[in-house]
Protein backbone atom coordinates (compact mmCIF):
# COMPACT_ATOMS: atom_id res chain seq x y z
CA UNK A 1 0.00 0.00 0.00
CA UNK A 2 1.43 3.69 -0.82
CA UNK A 3 0.57 6.02 1.24
CA UNK A 4 1.11 9.86 0.30
CA UNK A 5 1.13 12.53 3.61
CA UNK A 6 -0.43 15.87 3.15
CA UNK A 7 0.06 18.77 5.35
CA UNK A 8 -2.05 22.02 5.05
CA UNK A 9 -3.53 24.69 6.56
CA UNK A 10 -6.40 24.85 4.51
CA UNK A 11 -7.80 21.65 5.00
CA UNK A 12 -11.06 20.13 2.53
CA UNK A 13 -14.12 20.01 5.21
CA UNK A 14 -15.16 16.52 3.98
CA UNK A 15 -11.54 15.52 4.37
CA UNK A 16 -11.56 16.81 8.30
CA UNK A 17 -14.92 15.64 9.17
CA UNK A 18 -13.80 12.19 7.68
CA UNK A 19 -11.11 12.36 10.14
CA UNK A 20 -13.42 13.10 12.84
CA UNK A 21 -15.70 10.32 12.30
CA UNK A 22 -12.94 7.86 11.95
CA UNK A 23 -11.99 9.18 15.91
CA UNK A 24 -15.30 8.97 16.87
CA UNK A 25 -16.04 5.75 15.53
CA UNK A 26 -12.37 4.29 17.34
CA UNK A 27 -13.57 6.15 20.28
CA UNK A 28 -16.83 4.62 20.54
CA UNK A 29 -15.73 1.16 20.14
CA UNK A 30 -12.95 1.72 22.57
CA UNK A 31 -14.89 3.49 25.62
CA UNK A 32 -18.64 3.69 24.67
CA UNK A 33 -20.83 6.12 22.64
CA UNK A 34 -20.05 9.62 23.80
CA UNK A 35 -23.61 10.73 23.21
CA UNK A 36 -22.12 14.02 21.86
CA UNK A 37 -24.47 17.20 22.16
CA UNK A 38 -23.66 20.48 21.76
CA UNK A 39 -24.72 23.48 24.32
CA UNK A 40 -25.11 27.41 23.22
CA UNK A 41 -26.16 29.95 24.84
CA UNK A 42 -25.99 33.21 23.12
CA UNK A 43 -27.23 36.56 25.38
CA UNK A 44 -28.26 39.07 22.83
CA UNK A 45 -29.32 42.96 23.76
CA UNK A 46 -32.84 44.22 22.62
CA UNK A 47 -31.10 45.08 19.21
CA UNK A 48 -30.72 41.42 18.72
CA UNK A 49 -26.91 42.55 19.21
CA UNK A 50 -24.73 39.13 20.98
CA UNK A 51 -23.15 40.66 24.07
CA UNK A 52 -22.32 37.55 25.82
CA UNK A 53 -22.51 33.32 24.78
CA UNK A 54 -21.38 30.24 26.10
CA UNK A 55 -20.20 27.20 23.66
CA UNK A 56 -19.49 23.83 24.38
CA UNK A 57 -20.90 20.36 25.04
CA UNK A 58 -21.66 17.48 26.44
CA UNK A 59 -19.95 13.79 26.29
CA UNK A 60 -19.52 11.10 28.19
CA UNK A 61 -21.02 12.37 31.40
CA UNK A 62 -19.20 15.79 31.18
CA UNK A 63 -19.85 19.44 29.75
CA UNK A 64 -16.92 21.03 27.90
CA UNK A 65 -17.31 24.76 27.93
CA UNK A 66 -14.86 25.70 25.25
CA UNK A 67 -16.04 29.13 24.38
CA UNK A 68 -17.02 31.86 26.94
CA UNK A 69 -17.29 35.49 26.15
CA UNK A 70 -18.63 38.21 27.99
CA UNK A 71 -18.46 41.64 25.68
CA UNK A 72 -16.58 44.59 27.55
CA UNK A 73 -19.98 46.57 28.45
CA UNK A 74 -21.44 43.63 29.88
CA UNK A 75 -18.89 42.61 32.27
CA UNK A 76 -18.82 43.29 35.91
CA UNK A 77 -21.96 41.96 36.27
CA UNK A 78 -22.16 38.55 37.24
CA UNK A 79 -22.39 37.61 33.04
CA UNK A 80 -19.74 34.14 33.11
CA UNK A 81 -21.43 33.24 36.24
CA UNK A 82 -25.02 33.09 35.22
CA UNK A 83 -23.63 31.45 31.51
CA UNK A 84 -21.74 28.75 33.74
CA UNK A 85 -24.99 28.42 36.09
CA UNK A 86 -27.32 27.65 33.14
CA UNK A 87 -24.70 25.04 31.10
CA UNK A 88 -24.17 23.46 34.24
CA UNK A 89 -27.57 23.03 35.08
CA UNK A 90 -28.15 21.64 31.39
CA UNK A 91 -25.68 19.47 31.47
CA UNK A 92 -26.93 18.10 35.06
CA UNK A 93 -30.08 17.27 33.03
CA UNK A 94 -28.66 15.32 30.54
CA UNK A 95 -27.16 13.10 33.68
CA UNK A 96 -23.34 14.69 33.40
CA UNK A 97 -21.09 14.40 36.61
CA UNK A 98 -18.70 16.56 35.96
CA UNK A 99 -17.63 19.59 33.67
CA UNK A 100 -14.07 21.34 32.69
CA UNK A 101 -12.75 24.45 31.32
CA UNK A 102 -9.00 25.79 29.98
CA UNK A 103 -8.16 29.25 29.94
CA UNK A 104 -5.01 31.54 29.68
CA UNK A 105 -6.86 34.70 30.58
CA UNK A 106 -5.94 35.36 34.59
CA UNK A 107 -9.57 37.39 35.11
CA UNK A 108 -11.24 34.14 33.83
CA UNK A 109 -8.86 31.90 35.87
CA UNK A 110 -10.14 34.00 38.78
CA UNK A 111 -13.75 33.85 37.41
CA UNK A 112 -14.25 29.99 37.23
CA UNK A 113 -12.42 29.23 40.43
CA UNK A 114 -14.92 31.80 42.72
CA UNK A 115 -17.39 29.37 39.84
CA UNK A 116 -16.40 26.17 42.29
CA UNK A 117 -13.84 25.05 39.49
CA UNK A 118 -10.65 23.96 40.73
CA UNK A 119 -7.36 23.62 39.24
CA UNK A 120 -6.24 20.24 37.66
CA UNK A 121 -3.11 21.09 35.32
CA UNK A 122 -1.18 23.95 33.91
CA UNK A 123 0.54 24.17 30.69
CA UNK A 124 3.13 26.65 31.38
CA UNK A 125 3.84 29.68 28.87
CA UNK A 126 0.85 28.91 26.55
CA UNK A 127 0.57 31.60 25.30
CA UNK A 128 4.22 33.28 25.93
CA UNK A 129 4.32 34.62 29.11
CA UNK A 130 1.15 33.30 30.37
CA UNK A 131 -0.02 29.93 31.50
CA UNK A 132 -3.08 28.08 30.27
CA UNK A 133 -5.03 25.87 33.44
CA UNK A 134 -7.22 23.27 33.21
CA UNK A 135 -10.08 23.53 35.43
CA UNK A 136 -13.14 21.24 36.65
CA UNK A 137 -15.89 20.45 39.00
CA UNK A 138 -17.93 18.34 40.21
CA UNK A 139 -21.86 18.69 39.00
Amino acid sequence: MKLSFTLTDAPDAAMRDRLGAALAAFNAGDAGPSEKRDLVIFVQDEAGVLRAGLNGFTAWGWLYTQWLWVDEAARGQGMARRLLDMAEAEARARGCHGAWIDTFSPHALHVYQRAGYAVFGVLPDFPPGRARSFLQKSL
